[in-house]
C-alpha cells in the first residue's frame, strides 16, 4: 500500500511572547494578507490551519475590517480552517470553567464565522490535563492533537537513551480518569516537522529522506502527518510546488496538501489494534524532568493571583448573582459577561498566563485583568441592586438599617463579613459639600448593634461614625452626589447555607458586653473551641485540631534558596544551602483582639543574599544552558522581613494566613513548608475537574532534583488515620518533599529562557508581595472531601450590601441546594439561547455517587453537554465525572 503524506500548512500563533502583543499582531496582519492573496492566486493550495483559535480572526479584522467578506469566503470554502477554541490556553493554570468557556465561546465564534475543525488542539500546551478526554467528548470532539506530555521523541524535546516510550506510536488511545476515551495524536517530531519544504531536487531529497524516516518511525498507519509551519511562521507560498516535486521524486509515496479533517478521517480507518492507551494527565512524567515546564506555575506569581481573583469574580459572583436576579427582571447580561470572559481569556494563552514572556506582555496582562475585574464588579453591583430591592424587610424596625449577606459558594459558611452601613446622607443640592459635612459632624454620636431576622443580637464590631463623599448613578437621570455618614460593621455569620442569603439590621443601642478573647500568651497563642495555634520558640507554629485530635508541630517554616534558571524552569545553584526562617529571630504583634475575631502578626527577620553573583549575567548573555551554569548566590546579604498575619474567629477550623514581603532581592525562590508527618506513596491535588492522584516518587529517568507540580485550590497528604490539606489563593506550584508539603510563594528570575536571551527584570517580582493560604486537618480519608470544598469556598468572598427597599422575597432564603458532599459545583449561569438555568459540577471523589440539585425545592433533571446541548446521562455520577444540568 502506498503511504500517503499529509502536508498541513499552519502557523503556531502565540499572541504575545518574546515580543509584545502588538508587534506579533502586526506580523499576524501580514500573514493573513498573504493567505487571502494566496487563496486567490494558487488554486492548488488546499487550506491553512489557523492554529485552533478563533481570536486570530478578531485580531486580524480589528486592523483590516474591510477584509471580513474575504475571510468569511475563505472559511466557507474550507481554505481557512478555524477553531474550535477561542484561544490556545495553558490548561493547568486556568480554572476548570475557563477551560470550558474557551470551548463554549470558541464554538460560538466558529458558528459566527463558519465551520470549526473537529479537533481538540493543544500543540504547545505545557502538559495536558487528565480530564481532556472527558472535556473533548462533552464538546462533541473525539480526537486531540498535542505536542507535549507523552515521552518526548523529537525536535524541541529531550531524547533519552531508553527505548521504552509511554506510547510506541504517535497515535494512541487517551483515557481520562472517568473512563472517557479519545484518539490522541502526538506531534512526535514536533509541529514543525514539515516546515519550509525545499523546491529544488538536491535539497528536497535531503529533506525528505530525513523527514520521512522520522515520521515513519512513530506512525501507526500509512498516513503520515507533516506540519508545514512553526511559531509565527509566514506561510510557505510555494508549498504546492514543493509537493509537486516530492511526488516526482518519491513515487512510492503520495504527497497531498490537506487539512486535519482529511488526515484524521484517514487515520481512524487504519488504526492498528495494538495501539497504546495513555491515561490521565500527560506531563512528561517519563522524562528527565527538566522540561516539564511546571515551574511556570510560580513564574510571576502575581499573574496567577490576579487570574484567581478575576476567575472567582466571574464564575462565583457575577454569574450566580445575575442568575438569581434574572428571576426578578427576566434579563441576563450575556454580552457583558462574554466580554469579561474574553478579556480574561486573552490572558490565558500558555506564554501569557505562564508568565514566560517579556515584561511588556505581562504589563498589558495586568490592564486586561483590571478591565475584566471592573466589568465584573459593575455586574455584581447591578445584580445585588436588583436582589436587595426584592427582600422583604418589614419585620425589621422601621428606624433600622437592614442589610443582606450572600453566600454564592457551594459550602455552608461560618465566616466574617465586613460592610459599610449608611446612616444618613445630605445631597449636594441640599447643602454645599463642606456644609453638609459639618452638619453631619455636628450631630450627636450614637451607638449601634446588629440583630438578625428574629431580633436577636449578633456578634459584631461596629466602628465610630464616619463621614465621606459618595454618589449614585441613576439609570434615568443625572448623577446624584452627597455627603454620607456611615459605620463599618464587622459581622460574624454562622451556618450561611450554599447559594443563600441572610438579612440583618443595624439598630441604635448599646451592644451586650462581650469580653471574649481568642488571644493568650501575649499573642503567642490563638484558640477557639475547634483549634489552637501556638508560636514555637523557633518561630514555627504548632497547630492543634481538637476535633480530630491531632497536633502538628513545625508548621509555617519559610525556606529561601537561589534560582539561576528562567521563567520556565527553576534550578538551584550547585551546593546552595537553604535559608530557613527558624534560624533567624522573630517577634509577635497583636493586630486585633475583639470578640468577633483576632489577628496576630508573626514577623521573621531573615538575612538573605541580595542576588546571584556576577557570573549569572555573563552566563545568560552567553546563553549557557541553565543546567551547566556555575553561578552561585551573592555573598552580600541584606535584611528580608516576612510578615505573616494569622486570623481566628469563633468558627475557625483551619490555619488562615496572609504573608507579606517587600521583595528586595533577586534570583531566588521563597516557599513555606508544612510537615504533615505523613509518609505516603501518593498525594491528591486540585486540578481541572479532577482531584488528581499523583505519585510522590519520580520515574527512573528523572534527573531534576525537584519535582514541582501544578495545583489550584489545594494539595492533600493523608493516610488511613488522618490527613492534611494545604489551601491557597493563586499559588499554583507545590512540591511533596518526604512528609512535607512545600508551597511556593515567590520565584524571582531575570530572563525569559527558551531559545535566546531575553532580559525580564520585572520577573524578579521586586516590591510588596502578598500571599494567602491555609491549612486544615481532617480525620479518616472519607472526610477529606469536606476540606477540599472548604478550600474552594475560601476563594469566594461573602457579599454584603445594604437593603434599600422592602420587596416580596423572604428575609432569609436559599436559591440552590446540593446535598451531595462530593459533588462540587463550578458554574451557575444562564444559557444564551433561551436563558435556561445551567448548573455544572463534578464528582470530587474516586467513587460513584448519586446527585440531586434543586432550585428552590425543584430538582434539575435535564442533562446537557458542555456546549449546553441536551444529552442523556444516568442519575449517578462516576468517579471524577462532569455533570451539567439545565432547568429546561
Amino acid at each position: 500500500m502506498k503511504k500517503k503524506v499529509y502536508i498541513l500548512s499552519h502557523s503556531h500563533w502565540d499572541r504575545e511572547w518574546y515580543l509584545p502583543y502588538e508587534e506579533h499582531h502586526m506580523r499576524l496582519v501580514e500573514l493573513m494578507d498573504d493567505l487571502l492573496e494566496l487563496f486567490e492566486t494558487d488554486p492548488d493550495f488546499h487550506s491553512f490551519h489557523l492554529d485552533g483559535q478563533t481570536i486570530i480572526l478578531d485580531d486580524y479584522l480589528q486592523v483590516r475590517p474591510e477584509n471580513e467578506t474575504k475571510v468569511r469566503e475563505a472559511i466557507a470554502k474550507g481554505k481557512l480552517q478555524i477553531g474550535p477554541f477561542y484561544i490556545l490556553q495553558d490548561d493547568f493554570l486556568i480554572s476548570s470553567e475557563s477551560n470550558v468557556r474557551n470551548m463554549l465561546i470558541g464554538h460560538a465564534e466558529c458558528e459566527r464565522f463558519g465551520q470549526a475543525v473537529p479537533l481538540g488542539y493543544f500543540p504547545d500546551t505545557f502538559g495536558n490535563m487528565g480530564q481532556t478526554p472527558q472535556l473533548m467528548k462533552l464538546a462533541n470532539l473525539d480526537t486531540a492533537a498535542f505536542g507535549r506530555g507523552v515521552k518526548p521523541i523529537g525536535f524541541d524535546n529531550e531524547v533519552l537513551a531508553a527505548e521504552s516510550y509511554t506510547s510506541q506510536f504517535s497515535e494512541m488511545h487517551w483515557q481520562g480518569p472517568d473512563g472517557s476515551e479519545i484518539l490522541g495524536i502526538l506531534f512526535a517530531n514536533w509541529y514543525s516537522n514539515g516546515n519550509e519544504i525545499p523546491t529544488t531536487e538536491t535539497e528536497a531529497r535531503a529533506f525528505w529522506d530525513q523527514k520521512l524516516a522520522e515520521v515513519e518511525r512513530f506512525a501507526s498507519t500509512p498516513h503520515l502527518l507533516m506540519m508545514n509551519g512553526v511559531d509565527h511562521q509566514p506561510v510557505q507560498k510555494d508549498v504546492t510546488q514543493a509537493i509537486f516535486l516530492a511526488n516526482e521524486l518519491y513515487p512510492d509515496y503520495e504527497f497531498v496538501h490537506a487539512s486535519f479533517k482529511d488526515y484524521i478521517e484517514a487515520v481512524k480507518q487504519d488504526l492498528p489494534e495494538a495501539l497504546s492507551t495513555v491515561t490521565g494527565e500527560l506531563t512528561s512524567q517519563e522524562t528527565d524532568g527538566w522540561f516539564t515546564l511546571a515551574n511556570t506555575a510560580s513564574a510571576r506569581v502575581y499573574l496567577k493571583q490576579w487570574n484567581t481573583k478575576v476567575s472567582r469574580l466571574l464564575e462565583n459572583l457575577v454569574e450566580p448573582l445575575a442568575t438569581m436576579a434574572y428571576e426578578l427582571t427576566g434579563e441576563y447580561p450575556h454580552y457583558q459577561i462574554d466580554y469579561a470572559w474574553k478579556l480574561l481569556m486573552q490572558n490565558h494563552p500558555h506564554d501569557s498566563i505562564c508568565g514566560c514572556s517579556v515584561d511588556e506582555v505581562h504589563r498589558e496582562m495586568i490592564t486586561r485583568f483590571e478591565k475584566a475585574e471592573a466589568v465584573g464588579n459593575y455586574l455584581v453591583k447591578e445584580s445585588l441592586d436588583v436582589l436587595n430591592q426584592a427582600i422583604d424587610t418589614s419585620d425589621f424596625p422601621e428606624s433600622s438599617s437592614p442589610f443582606a449577606v450572600w453566600n454564592t459558594s457551594n459550602v455552608l459558611k461560618n465566616d466574617i463579613v465586613t460592610l459599610d452601613v449608611e446612616l444618613e446622607r445630605i445631597l449636594f443640592k441640599e447643602a454645599y459639600p463642606s456644609i453638609g459635612y459639618e452638619q453631619l459632624e455636628a450631630q450627636d454620636k450614637k451607638t449601634y448593634t446588629v440583630i438578625d431576622a428574629k431580633g436577636q443580637e449578633i456578634n459584631a464590631t461596629i466602628s465610630a461614625e464616619k463621614i465621606r463623599f459618595g454618589y449614585d448613578l441613576p439609570k434615568d437621570r443625572f448623577r446624584v452626589p452627597y455627603m454620607q455618614k456611615y459605620v463599618t460593621v464587622c459581622l460574624e455569620t454562622t451556618e450561611l447555607a450554599p447559594f443563600s442569603w441572610q438579612s440583618f439590621a443595624l439598630i441604635e443601642g448599646q451592644q451586650t458586653a462581650n469580653t471574649h478573647s481568642f488571644v493568650t500568651q501575649a499573642g503567642c497563642c490563638l484558640e477557639n473551641e475547634h483549634v489552637r495555634i501556638e508560636i514555637q520558640e523557633n518561630g514555627a507554629l504548632t497547630f492543634v485540631d481538637k476535633s480530630v485530635g491531632r497536633t502538628l508541630t513545625d508548621q509555617l517554616i519559610f525556606e529561601d534558596v537561589g534560582d539561576i534558571a528562567n521563567e520556565y524552569i527553576f534550578r538551584q545553584p550547585e551546593h546552595d544551602q537553604a535559608y530557613l526562617s527558624t534560624a533567624f529571630p522573630h517577634r509577635v504583634e497583636i493586630v486585633e483582639d475583639t470578640p468577633v475575631q483576632a489577628k496576630i502578626k508573626l514577623i521573621h527577620e531573615m538575612q538573605l543574599p541580595v542576588s546571584a553573583d556576577e557570573r549569572l549575567l555573563l552566563e545568560q548573555l552567553k546563553i549557557v544552558d541553565f543546567r551547566e551554569r556555575k553561578a552561585k548566590r551573592s555573598a552580600d546579604c541584606v535584611p528580608y522581613v516576612i510578615e505573616t498575619t494569622i486570623t481566628m474567629h469563633g468558627q475557625t477550623k483551619s490555619l488562615e494566613v496572609e504573608t507579606k514581603v517587600d521583595n528586595t532581592i533577586k534570583d531566588h525562590r521563597l516557599r513555606v513548608l508544612f510537615d504533615t508527618t505523613i509518609l505516603s506513596e501518593i498525594h491528591e491535588a486540585d486540578s481541572i475537574y479532577e482531584t488528581v492522584v499523583r505519585p510522590n516518587k519520580v520515574s527512573p529517568q528523572w534527573e531534576n532534583p525537584t519535582n514541582p507540580q501544578h495545583q489550584h485550590a489545594f494539595v492533600n497528604l493523608h493516610d488511613e488515620a488522618f490527613g492534611v490539606t494545604v489551601s491557597n489563593y493563586g499559588l499554583n506550584e507545590y512540591e511533596i518533599v518526604g512528609s512535607t508539603i512545600a508551597l511556593t510563594l515567590l520565584r524571582s528570575v531575570g530572563e525569559l529562557g527558551d531559545w535566546g536571551y531575553f532580559a525580564t527584570p520585572e520577573a524578579q517580582c521586586l516590591g510588596e508581595q502578598v500571599f494567602h493560604y491555609g491549612l486544615q486537618v481532617h480525620g479518616t480519608p472519607d472526610t477529606r472531601y469536606e476540606t477540599y470544598k472548604v478550600a474552594h469556598a475560601a476563594q469566594i468572598p461573602l457579599q454584603a450590601r445594604q437593603l434599600t427597599s422592602s420587596g416580596t422575597w423572604p428575609i432569609n432564603g436559599t436559591y440552590l441546594s446540593n446535598p451531595q458532599e462530593v459533588f462540587e459545583l463550578t458554574a451557575v449561569k444562564r444559557r444564551k439561547a433561551d436563558n435556561a438555568l445551567i448548573v455544572r459540577g463534578y464528582n470530587l471523589s474516586d467513587h460513584t455517587v448519586s446527585y440531586t440539585v434543586e432550585k428552590q425545592g425543584e430538582a434539575l433533571t435535564q442533562t446537557v453537554n458542555l456546549l449546553e446541548q441536551p444529552i442523556e446521562l444516568s442519575n449517578e455520577l462516576g468517579p471524577y465525572q462532569i455533570l451539567t444540568l439545565a432547568d429546561r
